[in-house]
């Protein structure tokens, strides 16, 4: 405790010879030097003594404070009913760092004046007090009253502490529609004096349509505040939930809903409730993520931050991306309050301090139209403005519901997410996957730039497959389409020859093909909000083998990449070769920046941007199948990557792909959307990709 008068330590004083009574200055041998000086008779004073009561407090010691009080303060109160009144109010406002200033050349006469001030939960409180002492067998005692703790509290009146309740940020998408925020749910309770005599066998019904147990309603209805007529608040549901057809323990339909089969048993109640609400559920739930209860692990971490064991955090996702700015920061009022609850006296007052909202550049329509096509799917989805940078969906199905983590879910439901194979809980847009034939543009993009590759220089027909040479064994480079003309890059694309690409990454060369790709980010950290798994081209430092760079050419090998990241690389195709700088958070008239300038040549750039419209355009084109949305013209590269372990597998899956765009639109109103679905092996390939694509493409039309 700081002080500005200085205490006198006990072990340093030499042989202090009393000559007189209280008042009298004495003469007194200090030390084997002989120095003089002068030294008040008392073995304490009352400085001393009130600097030691302080200290007390400050450190918790409430016994031993009531030690100080004279014989009549202490006939007043009882020991018990002192550190009871005194540890109550200290640790309840959270009091620390006090701070005692004592005027010096104080009348003995008179209580002794001094100023206090301390830290506490509402901030800082000064006040300027008083206090008497008496003389007690040589030692000052103090005549406590209790406006020692603060001068206007009385003896039956209380300090009081509220909390001001802040509200969490929201989240919204670009046009304002409320991805997360503060809504209403339904609280589902018993009242006790409501429920029959004997209803341990409803209970157990309860129990069993709310996906809980009998101990914890048992639990809940035997808390020491329940009387009869208690809302006992059992759980939390979203009215969507308590709408589901309540199917009973054996499986069969009831014909009545959660809601219905809940309000059958007396004493249930359902009311309204606050909490945080994610309006689009499973669409969302990858990309937002969801807030929960701190943990004592993460309040352990997080105390001196402001936290408290009540505090809701955002536990994945932006939720706790953007905690620190979306956090609620609740204030609190210090207040003395007499035996009816009058306000007498603000101490002190924190305000509140609500979250910041923020604003997404996501629009929530291409969110959910993407969700709902693949939904079944184990798929990922980017949208974006390939012009502009601005992510408009980030989309990774299977899915979850964000508001079952934080109404709270069964174990059973717990380990249903776990234990799915299809994974609802692993976030795919983050990751990184074998692109394919999508890869290809990017490395007729790179031919181009490089001058290793000429747009109408045929690499030779080669029918469905080939090989360098005999050096490769029996390894051979297949393809899917012979078609006739020339292996130029055009039909390469539009056909989606595995061959002719094979041939320009040999052109191109390993070490020229590693840094370009080195140039367009791979093995970098992708700049975005969001942490993204980077992309690679090789699983060591380089590409090794003729094979693998042959492989690497049409999207196989060992490249990797994060579907963020390739969207970003075809924008370069929109910008003279210029690869834009992705964003998430929305930022009116924020201009366009550039992630790697001069990825490609302008020239190489239009080149694919042409070509990919062919694809699309041409009968005979893998993405032809798109040439049938309304109100668009689209164009895009297919692919479709196989998984297996080697060349005879017979047993692999695909991964197919789609990279798909508007031509002829504004730089507002560009789209880019690029799709990757997980075992399409058997269901059509990447053609599956394009017809789910069409579907989104077509609804988004008919929603302007």
């Amino acid at each position: 405790m700081a002080n500005k008068k200085k205490r006198k330590k006990r072990n340093q004083k030499k042989k202090i010879l009393i000559l007189a009574t209280a008042g009298v200055l004495v003469l007194a041998a200090a030390g084997a030097a002989g120095v003089l000086l002068y030294q008040n008779v008392f073995s304490g004073s009352r400085e001393d003594v009130l600097e030691e009561y302080m200290a007390c407090i400050e450190e918790g010691d409430y016994e031993k404070l009531y030690t100080y009080l004279d014989s009549s303060s202490q006939e007043l109160v009882s020991q018990e009913d002192f550190v009871t009144r005194n540890q109550n109010i200290y640790e309840g406002i959270e009091v620390s760092d006090i701070q005692l200033d004592i005027p010096k050349e104080q009348d003995r006469g008179q209580p002794l004046s001094y100023s206090v001030t301390m830290n506490t939960i509402a901030g800082e409180i000064s006040y300027d007090n008083s206090t008497a002492f008496e003389r007690e067998d040589g030692d000052w005692k103090i005549v406590w009253t209790d406006s020692m703790i603060f001068p206007s509290l009385g003896e039956t009146d209380r300090v009081s502490v509220t909390t001001l309740e802040a509200k969490r940020g929201s989240i919204y998408d670009r046009n304002q529609n409320l991805l997360a925020g503060q809504g209403t749910v339904q609280s589902v309770g018993l009242v006790p004096g409501k429920m029959d005599v004997q209803p341990q066998e409803e209970i157990r019904a309860i129990a069993q349509i709310l996906g809980t147990t009998e101990d914890d309603i048992n639990s809940s209805l035997e808390a020491s505040w329940v009387q009869d007529d208690s809302f006992v608040p059992l759980k939390e549901m979203t009215q969507e939930q308590l709408d589901q057809p309540y199917t009973d323990s054996e499986g069969n339909e009831t014909g009545q809903t959660v809601q219905e089969a809940l309000l059958s048993y007396g004493g249930v109640m359902i009311s309204e409730t606050e909490s945080r609400v994610y309006p689009y559920g499973e669409s969302t739930a990858h990309l937002l993520g969801y807030v929960q209860q701190i943990n004592a692990e993460e309040l352990e971490e997080m105390a001196d931050q402001g936290y408290n064991d009540q505090s809701i955090i955002g536990k994945s996702g932006l939720e706790s991306l953007y905690e620190e700015r979306l956090r609620a920061r609740d204030g609190y009022k210090i207040a003395i309050v007499d035996s009816e609850g009058n306000e007498k006296e603000a101490l002190a007052m924190e305000p509140a301090q609500d979250g910041e909202d923020i604003t997404l550049t996501i629009d929530i329509n291409w969110q959910t139209k993407v969700y709902e096509a693949y939904q079944e799917d184990e798929s990922c989805s980017v949208v974006m403005n390939p012009k502009t940078g601005e992510v408009l969906a980030l989309v990774s199905t299977p899915s979850y519901n964000s508001m079952d983590f934080v109404l709270g879910m069964s174990q059973e439901q717990w380990d249903s997410l776990n234990n799915d194979a299809a994974q609802p809980l692993y976030n795919r847009f983050r990751q990184t996957w074998v692109p394919g034939s999508s890869f290809k543009p990017v490395i007729g993009a790179i031919g181009l730039s490089t001058g290793t590759l000429t747009a109408d220089e045929d690499l030779g027909a080669s029918g469905l497959s080939w090989q360098k040479d005999s050096s490769w064994g029996d390894y051979y480079v297949t393809t899917l389409h012979e078609y006739s003309g020339a292996a130029n890059l055009r039909n390469a694309l539009v056909y989606s020859d595995n061959i002719y690409f094979a041939k320009a990454a040999l052109q191109i060369g390993a070490d020229t093909l590693a840094g370009q790709l080195d140039k367009l980010g791979f093995n970098q950290e992708i700049p975005f909000e969001i942490s993204m798994t980077s992309s690679q081209y090789s699983n060591t430092e380089g590409i090794d083998t003729e094979i693998q760079l042959a492989d690497s050419g049409y999207g196989q090998g060992q490249i990797l990449i994060n579907p963020l990241h390739l969207a970003c690389i075809y924008s370069a195709f929109f910008n003279e070769g210029n690869m834009i700088a992705p964003y998430l958070e929305y930022e009116e008239g924020k201009t366009a920046s550039y992630w790697i300038e001069d990825a490609f040549t302008p020239e190489a750039a239009q080149t694919i941007y042409e070509d990919l419209q062919e694809v699309v355009s041409d009968p005979g084109g893998t993405g032809y199948g798109a040439a049938s949305v309304s109100g668009a013209t689209l164009a895009g590269k297919t692919g479709t990557a196989e998984i297996k372990e080697s060349q005879e597998d017979t047993e692999g899956t695909e991964l197919g792909w789609f990279a798909v765009y508007n031509t002829g639109a504004s730089d507002e109103d560009t789209v880019l959307m690029l799709n990757m679905v997980e075992d399409v092996k058997g269901r059509g390939g990447s053609g599956y990709v394009v017809d789910k694509d069409v579907e989104v493409w077509n609804q988004m039309a008919a929603a302007e």
